[in-house]
């Protein structure tokens, strides 16, 4: 009776046995997808277990998959797939390895406290590209001058150098720090 109030009779027996596995691990609310989670769970692992199963069956040139087969396939994903922690001891030990570090002064100052610029991140960390005028850019400029003043004595022909510099003028880098230097307090 208490099937048909929930649903539970259009569910596949699979379905089933997972609400079952949830509700006897005190699992009462959960969303219906959940279901549906723990079976693609479910099959993924049974389907992945069974492959290997059937690749350690074929190199042992046996006609079918036995028992022997699955215990080591699961075996194997047992080992492989799933890790433990480490012991309390190991990682009590590291975490007094790193506390015996002490941490950097802070910069003492308004607001909140920071720690000296070289253990931040706000020191520059880009940089602009001027772009110098091309060519083209420069003759066009040149042309536009040309063309407004026609009785001024212009040099058509500029010196060698200038050529030169035009032709080798490469964009100029400028960086910018983030944040301002602050004098610090002792």
């Amino acid at each position: 009776m208490a099937d048909k109030e929930n649903g539970d009779e259009e569910l596949p027996r699979d379905a089933k046995i997972v609400k079952t596995l949830l509700k006897s691990m005190g699992v009462s609310e959960y969303e219906p997808r959940v279901i549906h989670q723990f079976l693609e769970l479910w099959y993924r692992y049974v389907v992945d277990v069974l492959t290997d199963a059937q690749v350690y069956s074929e190199h042992a040139a046996k006609p079918a998959i036995d028992p022997d087969d699955i215990m080591l396939a699961i075996q194997t994903k047992v080992n492989f797939g799933f890790s433990q922690p480490p012991p309390r001891e190991v990682l009590l030990e590291l975490a007094r390895n790193r506390n015996k570090v002490p941490l950097p002064k802070s910069i003492r100052g308004p607001g909140i406290p920071l720690p000296p610029d070289e253990d931040t991140l706000i020191s520059p960390n880009y940089q602009l590209a001027i772009p110098s005028r091309t060519q083209a850019q420069a003759d066009e400029i040149e042309e536009d001058e040309d063309v407004e003043d026609p009785n001024q004595n212009s040099n058509l022909n500029p010196p060698q150098e200038q050529k030169a510099d035009q032709q080798h003028n490469t964009p100029q880098r400028v960086s910018f720090p983030l944040a301002g230097k602050r004098p610090r307090e002792i």
